[in-house]
């Protein structure tokens, strides 16, 4: 894997906070055995909703404790097949911040919440 230097583009905004694996990548579709083709079922339920909307920007900006729940390496890896590069949240679980990591999908902590690393 290739050194992330630098990620720029549009920024997509998901206003929610304690978002958990289980609803970045529902269980019903954790049947593949490759890491690609899960970015069609990112945040299923949700896109089910009038007026849901989440463009496939480079940087995803979200709310705090972004990746909670189970250790599921299926949701880091929906949101890059989604085109997601990067996440931008106040705070992140620390299974999926590891998860993320693993494949290049770049979390970025504010500064002065718990994930901050410096």
């Amino acid at each position: 894997m290739d050194p992330i230097r630098i990620i720029e583009g549009a920024v997509s905004v998901l206003n929610r906070a304690d978002v958990d694996t289980d609803q970045i990548m529902p269980k019903q579709f954790l049947k593949r055995v490759e890491r690609t083709g899960f970015g069609q079922f990112l945040f299923h339920d949700w896109a089910k909703q009038p007026g849901w909307r989440l463009d496939p920007h480079p940087i995803l900006a979200t709310g705090r404790n972004f990746g909670c729940g189970s250790s599921r390496e299926h949701a880091p890896w929906g949101l890059q097949d989604y085109g997601f590069k990067a996440i931008v949240a106040p705070s992140f679980a620390d299974i999926f911040y590891s998860n993320c990591t693993k494949i290049g999908l770049l979390p970025v902590p504010l500064p002065g919440s718990p994930t901050w690393r410096s």
